[in-house]
């Protein structure tokens, strides 16, 4: 799964500068399932922060083409820092498909360590998840 690159977008690559809300939308469009998912966790954390430290994604995704724009979404560094910035979030992201959102900066909090923990990598395993 890649980013559909306009050519104005791919010249100003080219150029050396890219408008982060350029690159943001361009992310936005090539990969709307992952966007359309961690928009809606993003409002939902929003709603609910006081209460909780994260909230997350547990359904797996209805097809492989939107397991893989999760994957290209998170996986790659340039895509996930522009997320998170672009959303004031911190990004989590375990398997295929369970994203998490924290407050901004969250990394360094329990909450935080705990979700990406080798220990939670585990526990969160499921045969049905092996080849996802």
């Amino acid at each position: 799964m890649s980013l559909d690159v306009s050519p104005e977008l791919l010249a100003c690559a080219e150029a050396g500068d890219v408008d982060q809300a350029a690159f943001v939308d361009c992310v936005r469009t090539s990969l709307p399932y992952a966007w359309e998912t961690i928009s809606l966790l993003v409002a939902e954390y929003a709603a609910d922060a006081v209460d909780r430290p994260f909230v997350d994604n547990r359904v797996p995704p209805p097809d492989e083409q939107a397991r893989g724009q999760l994957l290209r979404a998170l996986a790659s560094d340039a895509i996930r820092g522009s997320l998170e910035r672009h959303f004031g979030v911190t990004l989590a992201f375990q398997n295929c498909h369970r994203v998490a959102v924290f407050a901004a900066g969250a990394a360094g909090t329990e909450a935080y360590q705990r979700f990406v923990s080798p220990r939670a990598q585990l526990l969160n395993q499921s045969p049905v998840l092996r080849d996802c």
